[in-house]
């Protein structure tokens, strides 16, 4: 048995919430999770965001049923329904000159078989909760993360960075995408959770763990007010999901 909870704000300093959120009933066959976070600006971003959500939503809940439930089918079709929707963000940016240059970033965690079948591009993030310890399960697609993973700065240097914000990869910017997409397992009593940077520029990873962990029904309500009483200089959007 999956359950979700989700909370998605505004936050202290923006005027629009262009972050996106989707949850599954607990009794749909398909059990799908995502989030995006939209760039752009007039309401580009807002746009993308959903855009990207119902668009990867409707491609996978039409394929499932065909696919074999093999693990190179299902990330298969997640890898193609990412591809799909950022053909149709990518179009639809053309089509207006205000909403040139808009983009999302797209987590998609898809639920089979005691696995969380997962694509992610942009610099929103999954974690893994699994008894004591806490896992990023996602590498940002960040200019910062590149220079952590080049070894030019510090983890610490990374969190203060000026171009923290710059992404290397996002969804409907580009013709052609290439998302990471990946299998883990998610077992009895796993958490996971999914948030944009809102929440994970101004909440520790420990401190997500500790709210998560504690009681999952009111984390996503509670990491969101912590985000906002440290400035909720974004929007923050916080999904947690539990194998019960």
């Amino acid at each position: 048995m999956i359950k979700a909870y989700a909370k998605s704000d505004v936050g202290k300093v923006r005027e629009m919430n262009q972050d996106s959120f989707y949850i599954s009933n607990s009794l749909d066959e398909v059990q799908l999770y995502m989030l995006a976070d939209g760039m752009g600006g007039y309401n580009g971003g807002e746009i993308a965001s959903k855009l990207a959500i119902q668009t990867a939503k409707s491609y996978i809940e039409n394929n499932f049923k065909e696919v074999p439930k093999d693990r190179d089918s299902i990330i298969q079709l997640l890898g193609s329904s990412m591809e799909y929707a950022n053909m149709v963000v990518y179009e639809k940016s053309k089509e207006n000159p205000e909403l040139e240059g808009m983009g999302t970033t797209l987590e998609i965690c898809l639920i089979y078989n005691n696995k969380v079948y997962i694509g992610h591009i942009g610099d929103s993030r999954i974690y893994r909760i699994r008894k004591e310890i806490i896992r990023k399960l996602t590498q940002d697609h960040s200019y910062v993360q590149k220079l952590v993973k080049d070894g030019t700065i510090t983890k610490e240097e990374a969190e203060h960075h000026p171009q923290k914000n710059m992404l290397m990869k996002a969804l409907g910017c580009n013709a052609f995408i290439e998302p990471d997409v990946m299998v883990k397992g998610f077992l009895k009593d796993d958490i996971l959770v999914i948030s944009s940077d809102g929440l994970t520029n101004l909440v520790k990873q420990e401190e997500i763990f500790e709210i998560a962990k504690k009681d999952f029904e009111q984390a996503p309500k509670e990491l969101v007010n912590m985000a906002n009483d440290r400035g909720g200089f974004d929007n923050i959007t916080v999904i947690v999901i539990k194998n019960i």
